[in-house]
């Protein structure tokens, strides 16, 4: 304990610290979508100069890419076929592995195999096995498969340091929420069909430090109105750290290091999938279903604090995509290609555009620009205002489910087939 209590210390006079912008989990070092980086490209289409490389990703996973250094890290797992809610036949077991690719050149310098499923649970085609986006540190990545396997693998090397396939969970259509890392401890969401809980394991050996089970009323006795896929979020609140994680019905903010509740807030919803984001002191979280699916709370207190919600949203919420916060705005591209604007303070709409096509993958947004992704390949970016004003409409072959990642000035996008690095090219004279 003494050591993981240094580590936090430590962390907490780095926190916010500008020499480290490794893109080094989902959303980014901020955990919110946003970069600071400057030059990024905003106009591209398939074979411009601006796609440095384009390299293949054989299976089928929607984990997003994460970066340290020159090396991109992303899960992955195959095609499987004949899927059913009974359970899906397989010719050989399924491989679940670890992909690194090379920022400057492109290519793959690892491909570890990292678990073999004979009997993996059913996943719904809009899913995949690998859909929980990897963590990554200085000579570790941490890759998650939900229930079926968590494993830690060094970044040098290739070589498996830990894992476990032994974390109990039904996620009935396929697991979503991904790894985080502070200090000492993972952190991982499990939030199934029969069971809920949140648990910490050592980054060092795996083992399990504490868990914790989902303690509330969800309000119902079906496990399929139980499931979520969000991923926490750690946040300082009056000089105490939390652990905020949001799943179906509620929020709980623990203590990190022990995993003791400190509040509750009781917003309804299932399924969610947005990453909370805390900025200016105020929280806001996406519940992703239910009769106000976007909320905004202060996080101060303990106990109940469902009192301490500042208002709530229901219109043109999205149910996949997480939000963009940028100054005293909120920006959201809703599952059916709606974007909006809402006033931050109030949760008042400010403009509304009907876009067009589908959108699961989440926003990014830098200088002054917010990008979207689509299923259809289509990735408009808009300016970031009180008013709506398109920048550019560009085009890939291929859809995005995965979110971006910035790596220096390149945008690093996984779409379902492909991983690209797109840089910003001079006009030739």
């Amino acid at each position: 304990m003494r050591v993981i209590v240094l580590t936090f210390a430590l962390l907490a006079c780095v926190v916010g610290d500008a020499e480290d912008r490794n893109w080094n989990q989902f959303r980014g070092p901020d955990a919110d979508g946003t970069s600071r980086a400057k030059g990024l490209p905003v106009t591209f289409e398939e074979g411009s100069p601006s796609i440095l490389w384009k390299t293949p990703i054989d299976g089928r996973a929607w984990s997003s890419p994460v970066a340290w250094g020159n090396q991109i890290w992303v899960s992955n797992s195959p095609e499987v076929q004949n899927l059913t809610p009974e359970m899906p036949k397989l010719d050989a077991p399924l491989v679940l592995s670890a992909v690194c690719v090379d920022y400057e050149t492109g290519k793959i310098t690892h491909d570890v195999k990292l678990f073999e499923v004979d009997k993996p649970q059913y996943v719904h085609p809009t899913n995949t096995y690998g859909s929980p986006t990897p963590y990554v540190e200085e000579g570790r990545v941490y890759v998650h498969f939900g229930s079926f396997g968590t494993a830690c693998v060094d970044t040098r090397s290739g070589k498996i340091l830990w894992k476990r396939n032994d974390l109990e969970c039904n996620h009935f259509r396929g697991p979503g929420s991904s790894a985080i890392v502070y200090g000492d401890l993972l952190y991982l969401s499990l939030d199934g069909y029969d069971f809920q809980y949140i648990t910490a394991l050592n980054k060092f050996t795996g083992e399990t430090v504490w868990r914790r089970d989902r303690d509330v009323n969800f309000g119902t006795t079906d496990g399929d109105g139980k499931k979520a896929f969000s991923t926490p979020v750690l946040i300082e609140v009056d000089g105490r750290q939390l652990l905020v994680s949001s799943f179906a019905a509620a929020t709980i903010a623990y203590d990190p290091l022990t995993g003791e509740p400190v509040w509750t807030v009781m917003h309804g919803g299932v399924n969610a999938a947005g990453r909370p984001i805390f900025t200016k002191g105020v929280l806001y979280i996406n519940s992703a279903d239910g009769p106000n699916p976007l909320i905004a709370l202060s996080p101060k207190g303990t106990g109940d604090i469902t009192e301490n919600i500042l208002w709530r949203s229901s219109k043109s919420i999205p149910k996949r995509p997480s939000q963009i916060v940028v100054d005293d705005l909120i920006f959201m591209m809703n599952d059916t290609g709606v974007a909006s604007c809402l006033d931050a303070k109030t949760g008042r709409e400010i403009w509304t555009k009907r876009m067009g096509g589908e959108y699961w993958s989440s926003p990014l947004y830098a200088e002054g620009l917010i990008y979207c992704f689509s299923q259809e390949g289509t990735i408009p970016v808009f300016k970031a205002a009180r008013e709506f004003e398109l920048v550019a409409n560009n085009h890939l072959d291929d859809g995005f489910l995965a979110s971006p990642a910035v790596v220096k000035s390149s945008l690093i996008l996984r779409s379902k087939t492909h991983l690209y690095r797109i840089e910003k090219v001079a006009d030739a004279k």
